[in-house]
């Protein structure tokens, strides 16, 4: 009967050591979920402050990755080509196609001009800016409103005196950084 109970003073003794273990282990796995979602909120309110910085520079390129029109049509674009460029006060808008030659030498349009009424909204809470400005090109006048998140995710959408409307879809660079080719402006 005593060698019973120290059987069982032994079992509960190590339950109740296994049970200690896994409750701190628990703790461990809940302070490192913690802190990872605590480095992960820091450095997306660090790249929106980057961002911000970007955008509130007027240097910087949206590369298009997709092209859709004011129907829904997505194609893929080669981002060297379809392009909108912000420097300073002046702005181009360029379409093109490695497949065709166009009016601006590659394959689509090119409309470079003044940048005017040029703000900027920041949501702090979705970490995305808006920015909306108006270019005036020699062929025509463009309204602009591009949406940027914090992991430079960006899509534009165009609309000018017509009804029609161009989306570019892609991703913000830095004008120094940018891989674009401009070709001659269409007349």
């Amino acid at each position: 009967m005593k060698t019973m109970k120290t059987y069982l003073a032994g079992l509960f003794i190590l339950i109740g050591l296994i049970g200690m273990s896994a409750f701190t282990y628990s703790q461990d796995v809940r302070q490192d979920k913690q802190a990872r979602k605590e480095a992960k909120a820091a450095q997306r309110n660090a790249a929106f402050n980057a961002l911000d910085s970007l955008l509130s520079s007027g240097r910087y390129v949206l590369e298009a990755d997709y092209l859709q029109n004011k129907y829904g049509y997505r194609i893929l674009v080669s981002s060297n080509l379809n392009f909108i460029r912000v420097n300073g006060p002046t702005g181009v808008l360029q379409t093109g196609s490695d497949f065709r030659v166009g009016s601006n030498g590659v394959g689509g349009t090119t409309a470079e001009g003044t940048i005017g009424d040029y703000r900027i909204t920041r949501d702090k809470k979705n970490l995305t800016c808006t920015v909306t400005f108006n270019l005036l090109t020699n062929i025509g006048a463009f309204n602009i409103i591009l949406n940027v998140n914090s992991g430079n995710n960006a899509n534009a959408t165009i609309t000018g005196t017509t009804s029609g409307r161009l989306t570019w879809d892609g991703h913000l660079t830095n004008l120094d950084n940018s891989r674009v080719f401009k070709g001659q402006n269409t007349i």
